[in-house]
C-alpha cells in the first residue's frame, strides 16, 4: 500500500510502498477513500524538515540544551550518530483521514465492517486507528466533507474552552482551515465575529460565512477595527487561529478585549506575553489541545478506557460527532473550503503546492476504490525490495522483530557490521521497518512477523520490539527453529520466564538447541573485558560498587508500565545485574533491596532503588539506579574493590587503576557499551554452531533477580 512520509533531515515528502498494518487490539483497520492536508501543521512539519541543522536548532532550543547534556556525558560522536539516526527517521503525515472498516481489533464494540469512519489517520491506503480516535460518518456527509472531521474538532475544542454564548462578539485571528471552521461555529453558537488575516481570499470566506473582516495585507488595524465592531466596549472572546513565529496576534489580542475577556489559542504563534496586558482586565488566557479531552492520553487512546460521560460530556471522540452531526445538518459548510484535490500517488505535488506560490487553502488527497485496487492487494503484509537493495547471502540471514530508534541506531548496524545476513525486518505499522529495509538493505519489510518466523531461509531472529512481547516472541522462534537474540529483558513476569524454560528445554539436549541471548552487551565492552581480565588474577573476593544516573522518565511513559514495560529494574537495571555477576563469576545467593521512600511528589520509586547483591564465592555488589539525578552527570560508574586494590570504570569510556600492579589506566576514543561486540559475537557463536557466548542459565538467574529487586522496590 502507499502512505506518505516526510523526513525531519532533508524534508523531502514522498509516497513510499509499505506493508499493510496489523489490526491491534483496540483498533480499527480502514481502507482510506479520502484525507486533507492539514496546510498549517503540516507545512510547518515540512518547513522544519528543509530547515538547516542550526535553524532546526534556533526552533528547539530545549532539545539543544538534551543535546548539550549529552555531548558531556557520552562523547560527540554517539551523540552526533544519535541526532542524525533521529532525524533521518521519517514520520508519516496527515491525520484528517476518512475511509471504511475493514477489520474491527479485538474488544472493540460499536463499529462493524464496512462503517464510513472518520479518525485521525495518517495520508495511507491503509490505516490502523485506535477506536476512541474514529466517529462514524452520518450518511448525508460526503466522504470530502468527513475528512474535514479532526481539523472541525480542533476548532470545536476551542470554541469549548472560550465559552462563547449568544449574541457574543468574538474575533477570529488566522483564517485558514481552523480558523473559517471557527467562524462557521461561532456563527452557529450565535455570536457575531470579525476575521482577521491577510490574505485577501480567505477573507472573503469569512464573509461568507457570516463574519466580518480585517484585511491586514492592506495594512488595517485590527484593534481599532475590533473595538468599532464591539461598539467601544471590546470583544468578549478571541481565537488566534493563527500559525507565525511573529508575537503580534498574542500582543495585539488583549488589547482587543473587554475587562475579562477571553483569549483562547488554538494555532501556534509568538508567546511573549506582556502582564500589564492581562493584569488590567483580568484576562483569561488558554492553549487549546487538540481534539479534545483525551488527547495524549495513553489510556484512553490507545488503551480504549472512555471519560465517564457525566464527568466529561465532550471528549475527543464526542467532538468528532458533533462535528459530523453539523455536517450533517448543513451547519457546517466546508466545501468552499476545498481549493485542490491530488491522487495519492502524486502527493509530492500536493506539498510542494503548500510552499509555493499558488493560492491553496483545503487540499484533499484521493484513494483508489475498489476496482482500481483489490482489497487482496492493499492487505498485503510483506514488501520485497528492488533486487539491487538486498542484501548479499551471509550467515546467519537473521529476520528482526522490531524496528524503533534503538534497533535502527544501534541494533541492525551492529549486526550488519558482524557480517549477518538482513533478510526481513518487521513492525507493526510498517513504517519503520520499510525505512530500516531501504537504509541498511534488508530483502524484505513486512507487518507479519508469524510469516518472518515461519521463513525457512531465516535462521536467526533478533526481537528489539515493547518488553511485553519478548517471551511470546521468544518461545515462537526457539519452537520454529531459529537462533534468538533479544534486547534485554528475557521477560517482564515470572511465568513468561517459566514458558520461556520450558520452550528452551523442548529444543532438545544442548547439542541440539537453537542459540538463546539477551542483548546485555555491556559486559563486550572493551573496558570491561579489560576489568575481566585483571579480576580474574585475585581469587579473593571482590566489593562492586555501580552507580546508575538512569534520568527521570515520565509515569505515563511505556517503560514505566509494569504490564508493557515491565517497569526500570527489570527494563534496564538488568544490564547492571548481569554485569556484575559477570565480573563476579559466580552465582547470585541472595538480594537486599532498599528503595527511597514515598514523598507526595513522586508516584514512582521503583526506579530510584539500591540493591545488594551477595554472590557464592562471598564477593558482594550494590547498585544504586537513580532516577532523581541530574542529566550533565555521566549515567554509570563503576568502582570494584578487592587485593588491595580499585579499579574505577566512568561511563565506558575510562578505566583506571588505583594500586593496580602492572596498571594504570585505558581511554577509548568514544564511549562503547559494548553493543557492537554483543552482536558479533552472537553472530560467530550461529557461524560457527558453538555455545552461545552467555549461558541460558546465567540469563534465566539474571531475570529473576530483576523480577525480586523490582517487587521489592514497590
Amino acid at each position: 500500500m502507499k502512505q506518505v512520509l516526510q523526513s525531519f533531515k532533508t524534508g523531502v515528502t514522498e509516497v513510499v510502498d509499505v506493508p499493510c498494518p496489523r489490526a491491534k487490539s483496540g483498533h480499527l483497520l480502514t481502507r482510506t477513500s479520502r484525507s486533507l492536508i492539514s496546510a498549517g501543521t503540516e507545512r510547518m512539519l515540512v518547513e522544519f524538515g528543509k530547515a538547516g541543522l542550526i535553524e532546526k536548532a534556533r526552533q528547539q532550543p530545549d532539545k539543544v540544551k538534551q543535546v548539550l547534556d549529552k555531548i558531556k556525558t557520552d562523547g560527540l560522536m554517539p551523540t552526533i550518530e544519535a541526532v542524525q539516526s533521529k532525524l533521518d527517521t521519517p514520520i508519516p503525515l496527515g491525520y484528517c483521514n476518512v475511509g471504511t472498516v475493514m477489520e474491527v481489533g479485538a474488544g472493540v464494540e460499536g463499529f462493524s465492517v464496512g462503517d464510513r469512519i472518520a479518525s485521525n489517520g495518517n495520508h495511507a491506503e491503509v490505516v490502523c486507528v485506535p477506536a476512541n480516535l474514529c466517529a462514524k460518518i452520518p450518511e448525508p456527509v460526503s466522504d470530502e466533507a468527513g475528512s474535514f472531521t479532526v481539523l472541525g474538532s480542533i476548532a470545536l475544542q476551542g470554541l469549548r474552552l472560550a465559552e462563547p454564548t449568544l449574541g457574543e462578539a468574538f474575533v477570529v485571528m488566522g483564517l485558514g482551515l481552523v480558523g473559517l471552521l471557527s467562524v462557521q461555529l461561532l456563527r452557529a453558537h450565535g455570536c457575531r465575529v470579525l476575521g482577521a488575516d491577510f490574505d485577501p481570499s480567505r477573507l472573503a470566506l469569512a464573509r461568507k460565512f457570516g463574519a466580518e473582516t480585517v484585511d491586514l495585507s492592506r495594512g488595517e488595524d485590527p484593534i481599532a477595527a475590533a473595538m468599532a465592531f464591539s461598539r467601544g466596549r471590546g470583544v468578549d472572546g478571541i481565537i488566534i487561529a493563527a500559525a507565525t513565529k511573529s508575537n503580534d496576534p498574542i500582543k495585539q489580542a488583549p488589547q482587543m478585549c473587554r475587562k475579562r475577556g477571553r483569549i483562547v489559542l488554538v494555532g501556534v504563534v509568538g508567546l511573549q506575553l506582556s502582564r500589564a496586558d492581562f493584569f488590567e482586565k483580568e484576562i483569561s488566557f488558554q492553549v487549546s489541545c487538540s481534539y479534545g479531552p483525551g488527547r495524549y492520553d495513553p489510556l484512553y487512546e490507545e488503551g480504549g478506557q472512555d471519560y465517564p460521560i457525566g464527568f466529561v460530556r465532550w471528549t475527543e471522540q464526542r467532538n468528532f460527532e458533533a462535528v459530523l452531526d453539523m455536517l450533517a445538518e448543513g451547519k457546517l459548510d466546508v466545501s468552499p473550503l476545498i481549493s485542490h484535490s491530488f491522487p495519492i500517488e502524486r502527493a509530492e505535488e500536493a506539498y510542494d503546492l503548500l510552499s509555493g506560490e499558488e493560492a491553496s487553502i483545503g487540499i484533499l488527497l484521493e484513494y483508489p476504490g475498489e476496482e482500481a485496487r483489490p482489497e487482496e492487494d492493499l492487505r498485503q503484509r510483506t514488501v520485497a525490495l528492488p533486487v539491487e537493495a538486498s542484501a548479499k547471502p551471509a550467515e546467519p540471514a537473521v529476520g528482526f522483530i522490531g524496528a524503533g530508534d534503538y534497533a535502527t541506531r544501534i541494533l541492525i548496524p551492529a549486526f550488519r557490521k558482524a557480517g549477518a545476513g538482513l533478510h526481513s525486518v518487521a513492525s507493526s505499522g510498517g513504517v519503520t521497518s520499510t525505512h530500516a529495509a531501504r537504509k541498511f538493505g534488508f530483502k524484505r519489510t513486512t507487518t507479519d512477523s508469524d510469516a518472518l518466523l515461519a521463513d525457512d531461509e531465516i535462521n536467526a531472529i533478533a526481537i528489539a520490539t515493547n518488553h511485553d512481547s519478548h517471551a511470546q516472541f521468544v518461545c515462537q522462534a526457539l519452537r520454529a527453529g531459529k537462533h534468538v537474540f533479544v534486547e534485554k529483558p528475557l521477560a517482564i513476569k515470572e511465568e513468561q520466564l517459566t514458558e520461556i524454560e520450558a520452550a528452551y528445554t523442548d529444543c532438545g539436549d544442548e547439542a541440539e538447541r537453537p542459540l538463546l541471548m539477551v542483548g546485555f552487551n555491556r559486559r563486550f565492552s572493551p573496558l570491561i573485558v579489560k576489568a575481566k581480565q585483571l579480576l580474574e588474577t585475585v581469587r579473593e573476593p571482590k566489593s562492586f560498587i555501580m552507580t546508575v544516573n538512569a534520568g527521570a522518565i515520565p509515569s505515563e511513559h511505556w517503560t514505566q508500565d509494569p504490564e508493557i514495560g515491565g517497569g526500570r529494574i527489570i527494563g534496564e537495571g538488568c544490564h547492571f545485574i548481569d554485569l556484575l555477576r559477570f565480573l563476579a563469576a559466580a552465582p547470585i545467593v541472595s538480594v537486599k533491596t532498599c528503595a527511597i521512600g514515598g514523598s507526595p511528589g513522586d508516584g514512582i520509586r521503583g526506579d530510584k532503588v539500591s540493591f545488594t547483591l551477595a554472590f557464592a564465592d562471598g564477593s558482594f555488589g550494590t547498585v544504586h539506579y537513580l532516577a532523581n539525578g541530574h542529566r550533565s552527570f555521566p549515567k554509570e560508574r563503576l568502582e570494584v574493590f578487592c587485593g588491595g586494590g580499585i579499579l574505577q570504570l566512568d561511563n565506558f569510556r575510562r578505566l583506571q587503576g588505583f594500586g593496580w600492579p602492572g596498571f594504570g589506566k585505558m581511554k577509548l576514543g568514544r564511549q562503547d557499551k559494548g553493543q557492537v561486540a554483543c552482536a558479533a559475537a552472537f553472530v560467530e557463536a550461529v557461524r560457527k554452531g558453538v555455545p552461545s557466548p552467555i549461558p541460558f542459565q546465567e540469563l534465566a538467574e539474571v531475570t529473576r533477580v530483576s523480577f525480586e529487586v523490582a517487587k521489592a522496590a514497590r
